[in-house]
Formats: C-alpha cells, structure tokens, sequence
C-alpha cells in the first residue's frame, strides 16, 4: 500500500504529460510560478498533437529553431493570445519558448516518440534570463528518463 501510494503521489507531482493528444496551458501564474505553461515536458507519440490554450492572454508558442528542433521541423510560431496546436510527426525533442517571456523561464520541451536522437543539439541552445536554469534541469529530467 505505501508502495502504491508512494507512486501515485509521484505520478501526480511529475512535469510530465504522457503519449496521446495533450493541452498545455498559456499560463501567467501557476502556483509559485510567473509565466509558464502548464506542463513543461510533454511525451507524445508521432501523429499526436499537442494543442496550446491561451488560458491567460500575452502568449505564444515558437519553437527554437537553432538547435531547437528534429532536422526537417520548419519554422513554427503562434500569434500572441492565441489558441494554437501543432501536429508532431517527426521524432525527436521539441525546445519551445513563449517569445515575449522567453527569458522570464517560459519554456517547455515536446518529446515525440521517445526519441532523443537530439539531446545534444539541445543541450547546446543558448538560454538567457530564468530559462537558462530552467531548461538545465528540464534537460536533466529528460536525460534521467532514458
């Protein structure tokens, strides 16, 4: 039973959102936190999307192209206070940012299909401001998971 216990509780306190199509809020404020999404590491399959609710208004969804995506992933970017999805058919890690609070932490990473093939080229982005730290230990969550 403690066993049990011990893994619901960390099943329900984890940054992770697991395979199949997910909602990542647009948040300005979620507990302690000042602009962030709602999850910070989502696992989909290919296929599945993921779609972005602008909850709070003054946010969008980029990718960071640099380093930032599977090589063949073009250029996506929402408009700011908008509802957006994306369809991940590509395999690999997905490093995104909302562009005005970029440096204030609000980033976040897709994981598709298991596949890691370009942790080093994501181990590489130059993060500036919070998003530095934050992607240092999202980065190291990813890493342990493997």
């Amino acid at each position: 039973m403690k066993l049990f216990l011990s893994i619901l509780i960390l099943l329900l306190s984890t940054n992770f959102a697991f395979a199949g199509d997910v909602t990542v809020k647009m948040l300005n404020k979620l507990g302690k936190k000042k602009m962030v999404f709602s999850e910070e590491i989502v696992r989909v399959n290919s296929g599945d999307t993921v779609f972005w609710k602008a909850t709070d208004k003054g946010h969008n969804v980029e990718f960071i192209k640099k380093g930032g995506v599977p090589k063949g992933v073009k250029k996506f970017k929402s408009k700011v206070s908008k509802d957006t999805k994306y369809k991940f058919e590509i395999p690999g890690i997905y490093a995104y940012q909302c562009t005005p609070h970029k440096n204030m932490g609000m980033i976040g990473f897709v994981i598709v299909g298991d596949n890691l093939d370009n942790l080093e080229s994501i181990k590489k982005i130059k993060f500036r401001g919070k998003s530095e730290k934050i992607a240092k230990s999202l980065i190291k969550q990813i890493s342990k998971k493997h």
